[in-house]
């Protein structure tokens, strides 16, 4: 088994109360889906779960920190924040930042996409 299957058998064990979870590889690490929604993902060992404007604050007074990548020389922010490190000891800690993360999820995947910008026909 490697590092990576361990974390990952340790992050579904973490959420089985949450429920039933799958981890798919990407880009080097893994995306954690719950109900076919992604809610998390782990880089570098570390798990980081979907947040959105209504959640980050509840991360953010947890002392979490979001996960940064770089693309193209800028650094980006992306919308998942590290899971709190008291919920990476306790299945019972970690069932509520594991339900912000899903709501914050569904909540993103039921938004109405933003209106095309109507394309002017040049000759």
């Amino acid at each position: 088994m490697s590092r990576n299957d361990a974390i990952i058998d340790y992050i579904r064990e973490l959420l089985e109360p949450f429920g039933a979870v799958s981890a798919r590889r990407m880009f080097g690490g893994y995306g954690i889906y719950h109900d076919s929604v992604m809610i998390g993902l782990v880089a570098d060992s570390t798990l980081f779960l979907k947040t959105d404007e209504l959640t980050r604050p509840q991360f953010a007074a947890a002392g979490c920190r979001p996960f940064v990548t770089e693309s193209r020389g800028k650094t980006i922010e992306m919308s998942y924040w590290s899971a709190p490190e008291d919920a990476m000891d306790s299945a019972h800690a970690m069932t509520p930042w594991a339900r912000l993360a899903y709501a914050a999820a569904v909540r993103k995947a039921n938004a109405k996409p933003a209106p095309k910008a109507a394309k002017t026909r040049t000759r």
